[in-house]
């Protein structure tokens, strides 16, 4: 979900209590958000093409304040105050949650049940942005590699 769908969803739904799923499993009801960052990622591919890219990153936590219940108005308030970081509204925005370590998953949808807002979380991907170069496609088999991939003709 893109930054400027995740603000219009939240204003459009405004004192709704929160959820915050993954799976069959969702983060405790007294969640916090404790930051809202911006992180830009440069990067080579491995065709050797330059990239960049700018995701919001939510950061939550569960801490022993049980009587703590952050609502769609306030978690607005509080990607609001992100504004000063000119993140762009096309930004993808992930939700950093702590399990047994630190996970950051995509922001996949936001639905309205009666009066709770649930924040869909999906596991984030990898995927090769260099497949014409590779010969590498998902569930084909794998071709040899052409002269662009891995800084020449091999990966070894």
């Amino acid at each position: 979900m893109k930054l400027a769908d995740f603000r219009s969803a939240l204003e459009a739904n405004p004192d709704c209590s929160l959820r915050v799923a993954f799976g069959q499993d969702a983060l405790a009801a007294h969640f916090h958000v404790t930051e809202v960052g911006r992180v830009t990622k440069d990067f080579v591919d491995c065709g050797g093409v330059r990239r960049s890219e700018t995701r919001c990153v939510l950061q939550t936590l569960v801490a022993g304040d049980t009587d703590h219940r952050l609502n769609s108005t306030k978690l607005a308030k509080i990607v609001a105050l992100a504004d000063v970081l000119d993140l762009p509204g096309e930004a993808s925005v992930e939700v950093e949650h702590q399990e047994r370590s630190v996970s950051t998953d995509l922001l996949d949808a936001v639905e309205r049940e009666g009066d709770t807002l649930t924040l869909r979380l999906a596991p984030k991907q990898t995927a090769c942005l260099a497949e014409d170069a590779c010969g590498i496609g998902v569930g084909l088999p794998t071709l040899p590699l052409a002269d662009g991939c891995c800084g020449g003709g091999s990966c070894d």
